[in-house]
């Protein structure tokens, strides 16, 4: 007599219960609506920072223009105009005036370190080495996640860790790709001090993004946008004055040069709207996480724009980038609320990747039911 197969009746071998559960978890955690929503922002973000530098560098090689102050200042006067005009318009504890009554000296920390953030990055540039900048510009998540620790009570999992490491491991390959690709060809005339600008530049930036998230989260975007607008315009009003009156009095203005200024003023503009949107479903590191992708689109415009070499390392480069923010969305934060008085601390789940999370509840709500 023939054994029975393992087939069963209908001649079909089952499914092995390991893979049914890989790919449930695939389909479950990291390709949901929310995560891909997240994704499509974070992208969004980055071609707003290409926008900006592709006009940067168009105004630098082409026109010899070299003024990144007055180029910040002008996105700073939009956001004054903009959404420091609509506060001024509110009432209540949302008006300018009791804004600035109660909290005018924090405002003018967080102005500072934003403008100063933007102004050390691209006068890092002048010395230090391309490769350098694009390596030590990283220094701000792990920055901005002992920030986020502390003053946000964020708690981290495994899985975000190694999601950090992966995305670090993808700008990586991007240098290699670079230096191979032959784009390091200035070898930076005092790199310590390059190198020290853009560790600072880097931990400003961190500081500014903790700020934002908390007050996009636990005020509005509003006030965040008008006071940055506010106290933006008059530093880098003043600075533009100290450090970039002689450069810009030899700009010879024509409409292209001017195009470009607005051009870079607009993308500056949306990223500044847009960030605190995508900060507000996500937070401060995985919005870090997402734009590093941003260098890899320059790359790909200026494969057409400035004459770049291909290399099949950026595409390997924006893959692994991509891999470990999916990996970082896939598992929410939590957040570990402050002691009150002599009561214990209280760990829950926070409010990065608030959609994540609500999706994840539903999900096991629909399983416990079957």
């Amino acid at each position: 007599m023939e054994a029975a197969s393992p087939a069963g009746p209908s001649g079909r071998q089952p499914h092995a219960p390991g893979s049914a559960s890989l790919l449930f978890w695939i389909k479950g955690k990291l390709f949901t609506w929310n995560i891909l929503k997240t994704i499509a922002l974070g992208q969004m973000l980055s071609l707003c920072i290409c926008g900006t530098a592709i006009t940067s560098q168009y105004l630098a090689e082409r026109y010899k223009v070299n003024t990144p102050m007055l180029q910040s200042f002008i996105n700073y006067c939009l956001l004054f105009l903009i959404y420091t005009v609509m506060l001024a318009f509110q009432s209540g504890s949302d008006n300018l005036l009791y804004i600035l009554k109660k909290k005018w000296w924090k405002y003018i920390l967080l102005g500072l370190a934003d403008v100063e953030a933007n102004y050390l990055i691209v006068r890092a540039y002048q010395y230090t080495t391309l490769t350098s900048v694009q390596l030590l510009d990283c220094f701000g998540i792990p920055v901005l996640m002992a920030l986020s620790w502390f003053i946000l009570y964020a708690r981290y999992r495994v899985i975000h860790f190694i999601a950090v490491a992966v995305c670090l491991l993808g700008v990586g390959t991007m240098v290699g790709a670079d230096i191979l690709a032959g784009r390091e060809e200035n070898t930076g005339n005092n790199v310590l001090i390059g190198d020290i600008l853009v560790l600072l530049g880097a931990s400003l930036y961190a500081v500014s993004n903790v700020c934002e998230e908390y007050i996009v989260k636990k005020l509005s975007r509003r006030e965040f946008l008008g006071m940055v607008g506010l106290f933006g315009t008059i530093i880098s009003g003043i600075q533009l004055l100290i450090v970039e009156y002689k450069d810009i009095a030899s700009i010879h203005w024509d409409w292209k040069i001017a195009l470009l200024f607005v051009a870079f003023a607009l993308c500056m503009f949306c990223l500044y709207s847009f960030m605190p949107l995508v900060m507000k479903v996500t937070s401060a590191t995985s919005v870090n996480l997402g734009i590093l992708t941003a260098d890899l689109y320059s790359l790909f415009f200026g494969l057409f724009l400035f004459g770049y070499k291909f290399s099949g390392l950026y595409i390997l480069s924006f893959t692994v980038i991509m891999i470990g923010f999916i990996l970082y969305c896939s598992t929410p934060t939590c957040t570990a609320e402050p002691a009150e008085s002599s009561v214990p601390p209280v760990t829950s789940i926070g409010i990065d990747n608030l959609g994540l999370k609500l999706e994840e509840n539903l999900q096991e709500t629909h399983s416990a039911v079957l």
